[in-house]
């Protein structure tokens, strides 16, 4: 009797593993689905308008076919790039600061306030950086639009920083006190190398988030037509550009705006590999 008892349980558990086991799969798959159903319909729709000229020419007049849109990838390599020289720093001195010598209320408030600003509506950031720069200045600026991408970046890259850090092994920092080296060397010389995959990782996420915001743009850099690196004038940028070729009235603009769609997809791709290779070098290092 115990015998069968014990043969139905076995049978029972193992009817509900498959079960569950394929409900998790079939969530994996659904997941998986609109990821792979928006690349198709972006490569379907924006690889026909993918060409050199869209690439090294500026838009035409508008209602004229051709043109490109180098005005609009320089502008966002820019911005996204001064974001990080600016972002990146505070980020990582914030996350730091959390990880080392945060263990307290100080660094419990501080900690509240970073994921407040995690979860503040890009299109709020962009407005405020309008209120305190473009309106005193009654000017687009480039600048004002990278110290929008900046304070996007600067929560994402603090707590996966604080993360990196808190992962280092103890054992690390007490054989650093052990040979009398400060706390502060410690952290620069052994902590900090020792989470530099995982912090690169982090940052790489947050530029393939901050490359895709077009609302504050809206709101600091506006555009331009022309091709331009000057900072305290308008600047164009891809999520911008895409959003008003997509919203206007010629066939063209929506080409193109899809083929602009298809290059940050590209890219994010392409960053995704990057982090995925950096994963993957940190593992090997560990083994």
């Amino acid at each position: 009797m115990m015998y069968a008892d014990s043969s139905a349980s076995f049978r029972r558990r193992k009817l509900t593993n498959q079960v569950m086991t394929l409900v998790m799969g079939g969530a994996a798959v659904l997941a998986v689905v609109p990821l792979v159903l928006i690349v198709f319909y972006v490569l379907v729709n924006g690889f026909g308008a993918l060409h050199i000229d869209l690439l090294l020419e500026d838009p035409n007049a508008a209602g004229r076919p051709g043109g490109g849109v180098r005005n609009a990838i320089s502008g966002s390599a820019i911005m996204v790039g001064l974001a990080l020289v600016i972002g990146a720093p505070i980020a990582i001195g914030c996350g730091i600061f959390l990880a080392e010598y945060g263990q307290n209320r100080l660094g419990t408030v501080l900690r509240f306030l970073v994921d407040v600003l995690a979860g503040m509506p890009s299109i709020t950031i962009g407005l405020f950086m309008y209120a305190l720069i473009v309106l005193p200045n009654k000017r687009f600026m480039a600048i004002a639009g990278a110290l929008a991408l900046a304070v996007i970046l600067l929560p994402i890259v603090a707590r996966i920083t604080e993360e990196m850090l808190l992962l280092v092994p103890r054992s690390l920092r007490e054989a650093a006190y052990a040979l009398g080296a400060p706390r502060w060397r410690t952290v620069l010389t052994i902590v900090l190398p020792t989470a530099l995959p995982g912090i690169i990782t982090g940052l790489m996420l947050a530029l393939s988030r901050i490359a895709g915001e077009a609302a504050p743009l809206l709101f600091t850099s506006l555009g331009n037509q022309f091709t331009s690196t000057e900072l305290l004038s308008p600047i164009d940028a891809l999520p911008s550009r895409i959003y008003t070729y997509a919203s206007g009235p010629f066939d063209y603009w929506h080409e193109q705006a899809w083929a602009m769609s298809l290059l940050l997809v590209l890219f994010i791709l392409a960053v995704s590999l990057v982090v995925r290779a950096i994963a993957g070098s940190r593992v090997t290092v560990r083994q």
